[in-house]
C-alpha cells in the first residue's frame, strides 16, 4: 500500500467485522456478534474473503448493514480481500459503490444462482399440476432475486444490469483494478 493509499484510507487497516469462510449461518452468527462488539458511533469497516456460499445469507447480512445505515446514520465501508465470489457480490452489492474497496489482486465473481433438484410426481393427478406450478414459482421468484442483487451490484458504476446479467452464465471473474475502472469499487489498496 503506497503512503497516499493508506493516507486516504486509514480506516481499512484497522477493519471493525472480519469475515472469512463459507457464507452460511455459522458466518452469519459471527458477523452479527462482531456488530454487536463496534463502536456505537462512527464509520465501521467490513472485510469480506469468500467463496461463497448462501446468498440468502448474504442478502440477510447486506439488510443488517442497510438498516444500520438507514436508521443510525453510519457510514459502512466494505474492503474485499483475495475472494470475494458468489454469495460473497451479493453482500458487496448492499454496500454503495462509493463504500466499496477490494486489495490489490482480489477478484470478484458473479454467477447465475444455481438449482439442483428432482421433482417427485406421486399422487392423484389433480394434484400434480400444484406440485410442478410450486416448483415453477420458485424457480422464477428465485431469478427475479438474483436480478435484484444484480441491479444492486451494478447501481452507481459504469456497467449495465445486462451486461451483468448476461455474463453471470459462464462465472465472471473480475479483478480489481477492472472492478475499479468498472465503477463496481471506489479504490484498490
Amino acid at each position: 500500500m503506497t503512503d497516499s493509499t493508506a493516507q486516504k484510507y486509514p480506516l481499512l487497516a484497522t477493519p471493525h467485522v472480519r469475515l472469512h469462510g463459507t457464507v452460511d449461518y455459522a458466518m452469519y452468527n459471527n458477523f452479527c456478534d462482531q456488530l454487536s462488539r463496534c463502536p456505537a458511533d462512527g464509520m465501521l469497516v467490513v472485510t469480506l474473503t469468500t467463496l461463497g456460499g448462501d446468498p440468502e445469507v448474504a442478502r440477510a447480512m447486506g439488510d443488517d448493514i442497510r438498516l444500520i445505515r438507514e436508521f443510525q446514520g453510519r457510514d459502512i465501508l466494505f474492503l474485499g480481500k483475495v475472494a470475494v465470489y458468489s454469495a460473497g457480490a451479493t453482500f458487496m452489492s448492499a454496500f454503495p459503490v462509493e463504500h466499496r474497496f477490494l486489495t490489490k489482486r482480489t477478484r470478484i465473481m458473479v454467477h447465475e444462482r444455481k438449482l439442483t433438484d428432482t421433482i417427485a410426481l406421486d399422487g392423484p393427478l389433480k394434484t400434480l399440476p400444484a406440485t410442478l406450478k410450486a416448483k415453477l414459482h420458485e424457480i422464477e421468484h428465485s431469478i427475479l432475486i438474483e436480478e435484484e442483487g444484480f441491479r444492486d451490484l451494478v447501481t452507481g458504476s459504469k456497467v449495465a444490469f445486462e451486461d451483468m446479467r448476461d455474463r453471470a452464465p459462464s462465472n465472471w471473474y473480475i479483478e480489481a483494478e477492472e472492478a475499479r475502472d468498472l465503477g463496481l469499487v471506489l479504490d484498490v489498496i
